[in-house]
């Protein structure tokens, strides 16, 4: 796709130089700084050694393509969000600290990409909602499951008639992401645990192909026995010379997905637990759920479950999505992005793959598809998933941890008061 070439260029700030906002979604923009002309300007984090490590990947990955672009570190918020040379501001903190960037970007009257979740607490969800109306823009969000193809076309299936109209959902992810104990989602304050960090995905698929108002949210689970607290064991992997499944960045997940490649100094070197990237899964402090069985009830009938954990294995169908429509069904595995398909009451089998070159990049490619996605949100286009799709989301997942600490009862997403 042609953006416009060099003479198109959009400057980029990246406000939270993390594993998500640098190492994937910044990554990734440089990498295509040819073909989007989106440039990143500068980067901020609490952290200024964090800040400065980010800007020289990112310094390295424009000088290896021969770009001539240097990225700067913003010292100060402000700055971040409101420079006159930058035009689009990228929100990755923390999830509880999201409202205060993306409030200063709006205002300044910048183009805001947010990451998912929306935030922790409803309060901050509906003001940044607030927000994005008083600056009437949208504020487009980063639900990768949007742009990742075999769910773009799993969707499409499930609402053009293939399989008539879509009755049952089910989404189960088995995953094997023990890092949420070894990062600052452990403290639920700061990420809103493990329900809100994933499962805000799954909740905004379900939706997705609903295309309905919530009538009511039920869960069981918690927290397993698993990752019992063990106060004689070190505080991080680095630390440690027991023999453990879960050290990080040796498990089949972290290799598979190349975060090593983001652990620079600022983390090894961090004190504070919330600033490390290898916390003992152990570590005693953590208070996030690690598995649940969520149902949901849609006003227009469709019934949906979700079957969630972070303690599953490495194997090649740890997410899959299957709709059972009235004349067929379809199940799709994300990990080879083929769709299974069974359509006219059975009278027909097909299965439905993709020859994609971008599969090989993060997020199966959807973060490639993300980045040139942004570039045409920066030039108007409408963006694919926004702040209501974000606050719709947070509810399911508030709801849903209700219904947890009452046993299962179900609960009405719409029915939650501020501060629930």
């Amino acid at each position: 796709m042609d953006f416009g070439g060099p003479q198109a260029t959009v400057g980029v700030s990246i406000i939270g130089a993390g594993e998500r906002g640098v190492y994937f979604v910044g990554t990734r923009m440089a990498e295509l700084a040819a073909e989007t002309g989106l440039r990143i300007v500068g980067v901020h984090d609490l952290l200024t050694d964090r800040a400065r490590f980010a800007a020289d990947h990112l310094n390295g990955i424009y000088a290896r393509l021969g770009i001539a672009h240097e990225v700067a570190v913003f010292d100060e918020l402000d700055e971040a969000a409101s420079a006159g040379s930058v035009d689009l501001v990228i929100v990755t903190t923390h999830t509880n600290a999201h409202r205060g960037p993306v409030e200063k970007a709006i205002a300044a009257g910048k183009r805001v990409y947010l990451d998912k979740p929306i935030s922790v607490t409803l309060d901050d969800a509906l003001a940044i909602g607030r927000a994005e109306e008083a600056g009437g823009k949208p504020v487009m969000m980063g639900f990768t499951r949007r742009y990742e193809r075999p769910w773009i076309e799993s969707v499409r299936l499930a609402r053009n008639g293939t399989i008539g109209d879509p009755h049952m959902l089910l989404l189960r992810s088995v995953i094997p992401y023990t890092r949420y104990l070894q990062l600052w989602h452990r403290d639920s304050a700061r990420s809103g645990g493990a329900l809100n960090d994933k499962c805000s995905h799954h909740f905004d698929v379900l939706n997705w192909i609903a295309q309905s108002r919530v009538a009511s949210v039920s869960a069981i689970g918690g927290r397993s026995g698993i990752f019992a607290p063990d106060p004689d064991a070190p505080a991080r992997c680095s630390e440690c010379d027991r023999a453990c499944p879960y050290r990080r960045h040796q498990t089949l997940v972290d290799q598979f997905e190349g975060v090593g490649g983001a652990a620079n100094p600022s983390w090894t070197r961090a004190a504070r637990v919330e600033d490390r990237n290898d916390n003992c899964v152990y570590l005693p402090g953590s208070d996030i759920d690690d598995h649940a069985i969520v149902t949901v009830r849609y006003e227009n009938g469709i019934s949906a479950c979700l079957f969630f954990t972070i303690f599953g294995p490495w194997a090649e169908d740890q997410e899959t999505l299957e709709v059972v429509g009235s004349s067929g069904r379809l199940r799709m595995e994300r990990h080879s992005g083929a769709i299974d398909l069974v359509s006219d009451y059975g009278r027909k089998h097909e299965t439905v793959s993709f020859r994609d070159p971008d599969r090989s990049s993060t997020h199966f490619g959807a973060d490639l598809e993300l980045v040139r996605t942004i570039r045409r949100f920066h030039d108007g286009e409408r963006p694919p998933v926004g702040v209501a799709e974000g606050i719709e989301s947070l509810r399911m997942v508030l709801a849903a941890q209700k219904s947890l600490r009452e046993g299962g009862a179900p609960v009405d997403p719409h029915g939650l008061e501020v501060g629930e």
